[in-house]
């Protein structure tokens, strides 16, 4: 019973480990992808809020003052995302790449270009948030059963 308590509690560790670092990596990539949309697609660009000012701070405004400076924003390069992408040294090497079907082609221009891939990075994101929020309801199932 202990052995299965420890090994649940790791599953759990990295199951919080991966929806936490897959959260901040789409949160990134939808926030670069908005920036490219305000370049190449400005319809589809998404403005930030604009800041809500305090009833001082308005009738400050209002009678020809400045407003109060904003905090800027921290985080990855200004984003305002701030989560850490720790890399653990390890010493297995990297697998060789994958073989590749065919030899390479230019993207065509129904492909939709580095917009699209981030669409295709987000997804892929989701799905394994997805399968790994299924597992580790399984797997807490389980183990609630076998307790």
């Amino acid at each position: 019973v202990a052995e299965a308590t420890e090994q649940r509690k790791e599953e759990n560790a990295e199951y919080k480990d991966l929806m936490a670092s897959n959260g901040a990596a789409k949160e990134l990539i939808l926030f670069a992808k908005n920036r490219m949309n305000k370049f190449y697609n400005p319809k589809l660009h998404k403005a930030a809020p604009k800041q809500e000012l305090s009833k001082e701070d308005r009738i400050f405004v209002n009678n020809g003052g400045t407003p109060p400076p904003t905090e800027a924003p921290g985080g990855i390069a200004g984003t305002g995302i701030s989560v850490s992408f720790v890399q653990v040294d390890s010493q297995v090497a990297p697998p060789p790449p994958p073989a590749t079907a065919e030899a390479y082609k230019a993207a065509s221009a129904e492909s939709g270009g580095v917009i699209a891939m981030m669409d295709l990075l987000v997804n892929d994101i989701t799905k394994e948030m997805t399968t790994a929020e299924a597992e580790e309801k399984a797997a807490q199932g389980n183990y609630e059963a076998m307790m």
